[in-house]
């Protein structure tokens, strides 16, 4: 063995616990550090990151449907985005869609939609007949009292300024007024045209398949 062999093993054994190398090589190099694999899972593409795009479709005729079968065949079309409100106006939740019928709704049948456009069906409960519109939200105009004999005790307090305060009391029987969509006002204080001025508001009520007293 020659002197630069010789070198060369003895540099090998004291690095031996951390590197492997060849006596015989003159040049010895340590091992070129790892590098980082590749992720395996590819980049969301846009497309994926966004949803699918919305496309144009030619929104169906719903009226006379039940609510739920509406809705299942709205969104067999692509339409997610789906409401329901109560047209008789009486701000009733639609608690069931099985209970419901369809009377109008927002978008009218063959107008292209895009499928992100929100469509709302106005309805009313299976034993009961569509208006022929849909009943508008009783509003304070002016600062004035409305006139909201005959509306529901939910859409009477919708159409008042949030602060006010309301006393109802049941104008047949000594009852709790529990579901206020499903009694009607029989009177109310003060009286229509009234100035408002955050003075309390008093309704009387009773349910909606009685008689005012």
């Amino acid at each position: 063995m020659n002197t630069r062999t010789l070198t060369a093993a003895l540099s090998c054994l004291a690095a031996l616990a951390l590197v492997g190398c060849d006596p015989a090589a003159t040049d010895a190099k340590p091992p070129a550090p790892a590098t980082a694999e590749p992720s395996a899972t590819p980049a969301a593409t846009p497309s994926e990151e966004e949803g699918e795009p919305a496309r144009p479709k030619t929104v169906p005729d719903f009226i006379g449907m039940g609510l739920q079968s509406a809705q299942d065949a709205a969104q067999a079309e692509g339409f997610s985005s789906l409401k329901s409100h109560d047209s008789s106006g009486r701000g009733r939740l639609q608690a069931l869609d099985r209970n419901w019928k369809v009377c109008s709704q927002n978008i009218p049948a063959g107008t292209a939609a895009s499928t992100r456009t929100t469509l709302d069906f106005g309805t009313v409960k299976l034993e009961e007949t569509c208006p022929a519109t849909d009943a508008k939200a009783p509003e304070a105009a002016d600062g004035k009292m409305p006139d909201l004999v005959g509306e529901s005790l939910k859409a009477a307090r919708g159409a008042l300024d949030p602060s006010t305060s309301i006393t109802t009391t049941d104008a047949a029987q000594d009852r709790m007024v529990l579901l206020e969509s499903n009694w009607q006002v029989c009177t109310q204080s003060p009286a229509a045209g009234a100035v408002l001025r955050g003075q309390p508001v008093e309704f009387t009520a009773v349910k909606f398949e009685e008689e005012c007293p």
